[in-house]
């Protein structure tokens, strides 16, 4: 087949363990691939995206956001399909995106689709993680990237369809990789509620913290993933803790000056 007018679009760091897999699943059957690369990356990765035919463009990291639509602005096809170097489009997603194309694609602005996570040697196919229906697929002209800086999403204009395949997920390769990941978000999380003059509350955090399990194990079926799906719902429930105990620590004598980045982590 002719491959689909696409630009597969990706922002990248060092990843040379891992976004040869993500290249692999989209080479041949889209018809560009363009990666804005972290200036300062020095391993593997740009090699493995110019042996798959993919553009390469450098530039200093700005955050996840406006890196993200850096990269739109180099795309030259009418369409995009966004993906991150540790995701993959799996044969049954290919499949629907080809069909979508083949049929009524001209309906639409975007297409999203279930993306599936692979932790802890399983599939997640319950709880929070699961569907995780995310908009990846949309044209050039109707899309852009917004949200907060720590979750950014497509800023869609027109309508919307729904594909069935999944995108394949293979974000945390241990847990240690998955906790380290909590203090970075509650330090993002905490600048935007001092921005937007929020108050802590006990009896919110306490509230938000149980629902958080209860919603992820016992409603959206998290037991069904077994241990895995306990650890990720008992990790959702922690990592909202801790976002929302960041706001009270700031508020803490010891604070000084008011400092907004008192408490935060160091690296």
């Amino acid at each position: 087949m002719n491959p689909l007018p696409i630009s597969v679009c990706l922002v990248s760091g060092a990843e040379e363990a891992r976004i040869a897999r993500c290249l692999d699943s989209v080479v041949g059957w889209t018809r560009e691939i363009v990666v804005v690369l972290n200036e300062e990356v020095r391993d593997g990765t740009e090699k493995l995206i110019v042996e798959r035919g993919g553009r390469v463009i450098r530039h200093a990291w700005q955050g996840f956001r406006e890196q993200k639509n850096l990269v739109l602005h180099h795309a030259a096809q009418s369409w995009v399909l966004s993906l991150d170097a540790d995701e993959v489009v799996s044969p049954a997603l290919r499949a629907d995106i080809e069909t979508f194309f083949a049929g009524d694609h001209d309906r639409f602005t975007g297409a999203q689709f279930p993306r599936l996570t692979w932790f802890l040697g399983r599939w997640i196919r319950h709880g929070d993680w699961y569907p995780d229906h995310v908009l990846r697929l949309f044209r050039r002209d109707a899309g852009r990237w917004g949200g907060s800086p720590e979750h950014t999403k497509i800023g869609l204009k027109g309508p919307l369809k729904t594909l069935r395949g999944d995108l394949l997920h293979f974000s945390f390769p241990t847990v240690n990789g998955y906790v380290q990941k909590i203090p970075y978000y509650a330090d993002l999380y905490l600048q935007r509620q001092l921005t937007e003059g929020r108050r802590w509350n006990a009896g919110a955090v306490v509230f938000r913290t149980a629902w958080r399990f209860f919603r992820g194990y016992v409603l959206k079926l998290g037991f069904l993933d077994g241990y895995p799906g306990f650890f990720v719902a008992a990790s959702n429930a922690y990592g909202t803790l801790v976002r929302h105990t960041r706001l009270f620590e700031h508020g803490q004598p010891g604070n000084p000056a008011g400092d907004p980045h008192f408490g935060a982590s160091r690296k």
